[in-house]
């Protein structure tokens, strides 16, 4: 017998972090098996420009930054409001920042720890209460492998993905119970424009031999369409010319 996979069309996707990247790949993927996505980012100009692509019957979006707490309420009030419920949630957002510990402004570096972990556990809290209430739903979230092994040019990069790698896991802890499925999809280097003038160079040859975007919005939609009596934890992801 055919291992049967669920059928999500319909299914509520909220994503973070969505109009670039491994966020907009998802989306595509998403909307292609007939998902309903909520899209956040900052840049309300460039959610406009993927409600308009993807249609306004499958998506929706509210501009801001997730990190901070009535942002991210709001955001979910959106998914509640537009399509009825929340099924699943990705929180995606993420700035990556290479070089030593010393390099940066205090700024940037907040920046980054807001964005990355903070980001993380405000989306969480705001959609968590649907999820819940119908004892249902997955929490897909973005990690790295820099969550397990953090590389001497990327110290408070990891120490962010970290913080999410021992979130989620928490959290898996927590809701198994309640019937909601919290997976950690960590890939390594993605080609986007992550880090882009902050340790990367859009363009450079190395490039080439990362991740796609694809390939890791491939994941996020696998998880979600695994049969209800299994759950995926962690995936860790590479490119063949990658070394782990």
């Amino acid at each position: 017998m055919t291992y049967q996979l669920r059928d999500i069309k319909g299914s509520v996707v909220v994503i973070t972090g969505a109009t670039t990247g491994i966020g907009a790949a998802a989306a595509k993927q998403l909307v292609e098996l007939g998902c309903k996505v909520v899209l956040n980012a900052r840049n309300e100009a460039k959610l406009q420009e993927m409600v308009a692509s993807l249609g306004a019957d499958n998506a929706a979006y509210l501009a801001g930054d997730s990190s901070i707490p009535d942002v991210a309420r709001a955001v979910a009030k959106k998914a509640l409001d537009a399509f009825g419920t929340i099924d699943c949630l990705v929180p995606n957002a993420g700035i990556g920042m290479y070089g030593s510990v010393l390099d940066y402004s205090d700024d940037e570096v907040n920046r980054m720890m807001r964005t990355n972990y903070e980001g993380s556990v405000h989306i969480v809290r705001a959609a968590l209460p649907t999820m819940l209430a119908k004892k249902a739903g997955d929490i897909i979230m973005v990690s790295s492998v820099a969550g397990f092994r953090g590389g001497g040019d990327e110290s408070i990069y990891a120490g962010t993905k970290h913080a999410q790698v021992g979130f989620a896991g928490g959290l898996d802890r927590e809701l198994r119970e309640k019937g909601v499925r919290v997976a950690l999809v960590c890939p390594a280097g993605t080609d986007t424009q992550f880090a882009i003038e902050a340790g990367r160079t859009a363009g450079e040859p190395k490039l080439a031999s990362y991740l796609r975007p694809d390939d890791v919005a491939f994941q996020i939609v696998q998880i979600m369409r695994q049969p209800l009596t299994v759950r995926t934890h962690i995936w860790t992801l590479w490119s063949m010319q990658q070394q782990s």
